[in-house]
């Protein structure tokens, strides 16, 4: 009777469901509590359920699940919670995958920290990517492989047991004492990790980290599907064939144009790299390049510098890597305000040739928040320098790998131009300007230099299972060919309200590019916006700065509330996004490299002159 309800209600609110739960890929933070990512939300979709309420109008006014949808979502919420009351166990211990190795990495992670074994128990077959040499030789993980007749058959384990299978339905996960995680794999839908018992429940706040960090939640598409499979106890493949935004059909077309796309894009030869979300992508990039110098400079160490300020998934994962590799540290590249990239750059590699370490550099071009661009002809020599060990033998050259996510449209790495002489790569979030904010896809590239580097960055991110779905490339086809257009005319919308709050407001410290860097290839359509201040002390001026930021950022979603969004997103099909860095992208950063500003996102299509007239009562009302 219990699964019934269940399914008649998760039925009812599949009909019912507001479309964006379908097709934004970033969500309101006006209605979202981070602490109570997902909790939040589900208190209040329980209370719906006792009441079988699945009205649009009341799934629509439910709290934000997550901050980004990569992470989750309302499909994922709602898949979780529905396959968890079918097993009477907490929505918590369900977790959601895109991927379908990296629930398992999840788990071998924490127990590489706890220095706890694992064992994975399997019936038919492993993922196809999963790689039991790499992740044993790069990633550190310990862990033994059996396969079984039937879970049934699982024997007691002095550690912990992982069971894995590969299912044609959302089917019941037949608890076990013996296992201690279970991981149901769906194709092309990702998986599904059900946490087994309390005494494992302190595992789920990590798992939800590497969903987090490393890949994404299944898509809200894919969750459609494993929802409409799980209320008709149908096959995954039945319903994926009905379902025309996930046919395969096209997949190698799509995916040919994307490829095609960003050559042209970045003006670079060698195949890029497509991974599910941006950080997908990023971990790709860092799990190859360990790979390559554990392979070629045996015994020496690994420095990934990264400007401690940078977006917090950076900082954050970058810092997760050194934390399960021995040689790997992190080292930080002060890069904004009072701080030159290139000198620091300069002081950084400098030490690092002198330990004979592996140098790999992380930075944003421009830099995010305060959008600054280095001198690139001297960013270029100091990263061409030759450089000598303390032993005076040749240090080894850094890899330059480059989030150009702001200006995905200017070309370093091609041919001629400015880092085509060093080892480098670039990456962008594919959520941004490549797709107009409508997945979370995300890109990478390399100069003709690090070719081999690229091999390597394909290896890992086919080992996490972490290219992009069949839906993000045949959205990807779509949008990237208007892309460098969409840039140009958001960027024409930025310079004119920026020029516009200079005038009306000239106290206040604009971070934007100037004409020079704008004439020179480099237009954002993000600016940062340092309001003006009063107080006797540091401690009010700084206070009465956090107070008008919000006050600015209500004012605007309440005036202009179909255009105006409290979100930390970018390069969107329209309207304008405001967010405060510190308290959205650099969520995990250090409380003293935060930056307590507005951070403004304009996209070309928006009415402009709406937004001038909020501002300026914003202005009068100071």
């Amino acid at each position: 009777m219990q699964d019934t309800k269940v399914l008649n209600y998760i039925n009812d609110v599949v009909k019912n469901m507001p479309e964006n739960w379908l097709k934004l890929t970033t969500h309101r933070l006006d209605i979202y509590t981070e602490k109570l990512a997902k909790v939040e939300f589900l208190e209040q979709f329980e209370n719906l359920y006792k009441n079988n309420n699945a009205e649009a109008t009341t799934l629509n006014e439910l709290p934000t699940a997550y901050d980004y949808i990569r992470l989750g979502h309302p499909l994922s919420c709602v898949l979780e919670w529905g396959i968890a009351n079918l097993h009477n166990v907490n929505a918590q211990n369900v977790i959601s995958f895109s991927s379908n190795t990296t629930p398992i990495l999840a788990i071998l992670r924490r127990n590489l920290l706890d220095n706890k074994k694992t064992q994975i128990v399997y019936t038919d077959a492993l993922p196809n990517a999963f790689n039991t040499e790499l992740l044993k030789n790069i990633y550190g993980y310990q862990f033994e492989v059996k396969q079984i007749e039937n879970k049934s058959k699982i024997p007691a384990f002095d550690g912990s047991t992982i069971f894995y299978s590969e299912e044609e339905t959302i089917a019941s996960f037949d608890l076990n004492s013996n296992i201690d995680f279970y991981i149901k794999s769906y194709n092309s839908l990702g998986s599904i990790l059900l946490v087994n018992g309390e005494e494992n429940e302190r595992y789920i706040s990590e798992i939800q980290h590497v969903r987090r960090r490393e890949t994404i939640a299944m898509t809200p598409a894919n969750c459609l599907i494993a929802l409409k499979a799980l209320i008709a106890d149908s096959s995954i493949q039945k319903v994926q064939n009905n379902a025309e935004a996930n046919t395969v059909a096209k997949l190698s077309e799509n995916k040919s144009s994307v490829l095609a796309s960003i050559k042209e894009i970045t003006g670079t030869n060698i195949n890029p790299q497509v991974g599910s979300s941006g950080l997908s992508i990023q971990y790709a990039i860092m799990m190859g390049l360990v790979h390559d110098a554990l392979e070629n400079h045996k015994g020496k160490d690994i420095k990934f510098i990264v400007p401690p300020n940078c977006y917090g998934g950076t900082n954050d994962q970058a810092r997760r890597v050194a934390a399960c590799i021995d040689n790997v540290e992190v080292v930080d590249l002060p890069v904004d305000g009072d701080n030159d990239m290139v000198k620091s750059i300069n002081t950084v590699l400098d030490k690092v040739a002198a330990e004979d370490a592996v140098p790999y550099i992380i930075a944003e071009i421009p830099t995010n928040p305060r959008v600054e661009v280095p001198d690139l002809v001297k960013l270029k020599e100091a990263l061409e320098k030759e450089r000598a060990t303390k032993n005076g033998n040749v240090a080894i050259d850094p890899v330059f790998i480059l989030d150009q996510t702001f200006c995905p449209n200017v070309l370093f790495l091609a041919v001629g131009e400015i880092l085509s002489t060093v080892r480098a790569i670039s990456y962008a979030s594919g959520s941004k300007f490549p797709s107009g904010g409508l997945c979370t896809a995300g890109y990478c590239v390399g100069n003709e230099k690090a070719a081999s580097l690229m091999t390597k960055i394909e290896t890992h991110l086919q080992l996490c299972d972490n290219e992009a779905t069949t839906l993000q490339y045949e959205i990807l086809a779509k949008q990237l060919p208007s892309m460098n257009q969409r840039i140009a005319d958001a960027y024409t919308n930025t310079r004119e309200f920026v020029n516009f709050i200079q005038k009306v407001l000239p106290k206040a410290k604009i971070n934007f590019v100037s004409e020079e860097l704008a004439n020179q290839g480099f237009t954002p359509s993000v600016f940062s916006l340092d309001l003006p201040t009063k107080g006797n002390t540091d401690e009010e001026r700084e206070a009465y700065k956090r107070a008008l930021n919000h006050k600015l950022i209500k004012l605007m979603i309440t005036e202009i509330p179909d255009e105006s969004k409290y979100c930390v997103s970018y390069g969107q099909l329209k309207g304008c996004y405001w967010t405060i860095p510190a308290t959205s992208t650099q969520g995990t950063t250090k409380e003293g490299d935060k930056d307590y500003i507005a951070r403004v996102a304009l996209s070309a299509n928006m009415d402009l002159d709406h937004h001038k007239e909020v501002f300026t009562d914003f202005v009068q009302s100071m």
